[in-house]
């Protein structure tokens, strides 16, 4: 089992950055392929990035150039900086974990783990 706890979210303006991490337990991620979803009110919860167990990442066309994950092993730790924030970045970020996710990455269902969220709000 993995447990999985985001943090890092909150209010920040249009144009602005945030830093979410995603801390693991129960298993070291250095296993696990691991992804950042979120999820608007009113819509389904959508695959923003991706990272394999040998550093491979994976895009949504959405936050290409503004988004970047990375994984420190070590600390047993996932992060995604937010850059150039907009007010439809607006949502709850979760992250995601599993040992194996295959080409069907972008898909909620794939994933295995998930984190509880944090919120995210981007003001105009």
């Amino acid at each position: 089992q993995v447990q999985l706890v985001e943090s890092g979210g909150g209010l920040v303006q249009a144009g602005g950055s945030l830093r979410l991490s995603c801390a693991a337990s129960g298993r070291e991620i250095s296993n696990y392929a691991m992804a950042w979803f979120r999820q608007a009110p009113g819509k389904g919860r959508e695959f923003v990035q991706g990272i394999t167990t040998s550093g491979r990442t994976y895009d949504a066309d959405s936050v290409k150039g503004r988004f970047a994950i990375s994984r420190d092993n070590g600390k047993n730790t996932v992060y995604l900086q937010l850059d150039s924030l907009k007010p439809d970045d607006t949502a709850v970020y979760f992250c995601a974990a599993d040992y194996y996710v295959g080409s069907r990455y972008e898909r909620p269902s794939s994933w295995t783990y998930w984190g509880q969220g944090t919120q995210v709000t981007v003001s105009s």
